[in-house]
């Protein structure tokens, strides 16, 4: 085959005016080779001569093993040694660097996918960080992020908790913030939504079905899949969390809703190439007005505890102390907690900001400390003998004389 060169003195010659066979007599080559040359589109291009490798008959092998066991070169050298391979460990080596390679390429690979107005939301929580509280404890802070995947439109809320009435919380939050919700929303694996891989939480599954979305959930390991809201975190952490300074959970949700309004949301976002809140009006959202709001109530059974207290969530509620002792009902929604025996309400509380308060009701306190102190002692147990016969009393001088 010709090098470039020689491919390349032939067109020269050509374009001068020389024939075939003057050019072939000049160069050297037949003129058949000169007449390919002229007729070529392009270049010649020297092909790669396939040399053949000892390790060929046990390719199929080594793919095989490595895929499904991920074995080092060092193992599979040794397994195919034995089945009569004489290379070295460096072919084999080689061999699956190009396997690992592939793999990684594919797992890297990400395929961008833009949902129809309306169609989907993405949503995530992040921890902010731990921040000591006034009595020294250390407090965490999370962020629930949802955006709107066509428009881009997104919503923060910062949060003491995840748990799951706290999520659904942020949820309705969320919706009349949107003015609406989208036909599906796609989380990863969080437990507050799936508790197993085949199945969602039955409470955020109620929560879901009431509303009317699906619960669409990413595959395990690939948080690409919900790419937009993952950016949308760490955007909210460098643009407005990086810097500044909070005076508590109001103060970081307000200058949050101010920095949604002001900055976030009124960007020209540089994937669609419009504000988000241009593209808000065109989302074909199920709309909230007239959508009665989720009613979410958490029933459980306590004990009533000496100190006539309940525990829920690791904080303590006061009920009459007549009922120490006794089983009770407590019912547990966004922001109050009732206490009742079957029908009967017996307290009803604000619910606790963090866990480890001890919430009590001022009549409570009086009453356990009335009952306290006008608490009458236990009547001691055992029993009673009386004895009718008189016992005999002699004089130390009758065991005087007797003893002389």
């Amino acid at each position: 085959m010709l090098n470039l060169d020689q491919f390349m003195d032939i067109r020269f010659l050509h374009r001068q005016g020389h024939s075939v066979r003057e050019i072939a007599r000049l160069t050297g080559h037949s003129r058949n080779t000169v007449r390919k040359m002229l007729r070529a589109d392009g270049s010649p291009r020297p092909t790669r001569r396939q040399c053949k490798s000892k390790l060929d008959p046990f390719k199929p092998y080594l793919e095989q093993r490595w895929q499904e066991h991920a074995l080092s070169s060092v193992r599979l050298h040794q397994e195919i040694s034995s089945q009569g391979f004489v290379g070295c460990v460096r072919v084999v080596r080689r061999f699956i660097e190009r396997l690992r390679r592939g793999v990684q390429v594919s797992q890297r690979l990400t395929v961008r996918f833009e949902t129809p107005p309306g169609e989907q939301a993405q949503c995530d929580w992040a921890e902010v960080g731990r921040f000591p509280m006034p009595d020294g404890v250390m407090a965490r802070v999370y962020a629930f992020v949802m955006v709107l995947c066509f428009s881009r439109y997104m919503y923060i809320e910062f949060t003491r908790s995840m748990r799951v009435d706290v999520l659904i919380r942020c949820h309705q939050n969320a919706f009349a913030f949107f003015g609406g919700w989208p036909r599906r929303i796609l989380y990863d694996n969080m437990r507050q939504v799936v508790i197993r891989p085949d199945r969602v939480n039955p409470r955020f599954h109620d929560f879901a079905r009431y509303y009317g979305f699906e619960v669409k959930r990413h595959r395990p390991y690939r948080p690409r899949t919900k790419g937009k809201v993952e950016r949308m975190v760490g955007y909210v952490r460098g643009n407005f969390l990086n810097g500044r300074s909070f005076a508590g959970i109001d103060d970081l949700n307000g200058q949050g809703r101010q920095w949604l309004g002001s900055v976030a949301n009124v960007r020209v976002h540089a994937t669609t190439g419009a504000r988000p809140c241009d593209l808000l009006l065109e989302e074909t959202l199920t709309p909230i007005a007239g959508q009665q709001p989720y009613q979410l109530v958490h029933s459980v059974v306590r004990r009533v505890g000496a100190e006539a207290l309940v525990r829920f969530e690791r904080s303590d509620y006061s009920v009459p102390a007549g009922l120490v002792g006794q089983r009770v009902y407590l019912d547990a929604s966004a922001g109050r907690i009732l206490i009742r025996t079957k029908d009967l309400v017996v307290a009803e509380h604000e619910r606790a900001r963090q866990p480890g308060q001890r919430v009590e009701a001022p009549v409570h306190v009086r009453e356990r400390w009335q009952r306290s102190l006008e608490a009458k002692p236990v009547p001691p147990k055992g029993c009673h003998v009386s004895f009718a016969e008189e016992v005999q009393v002699r004089p130390l001088e009758v065991y005087a004389q007797v003893s002389s």
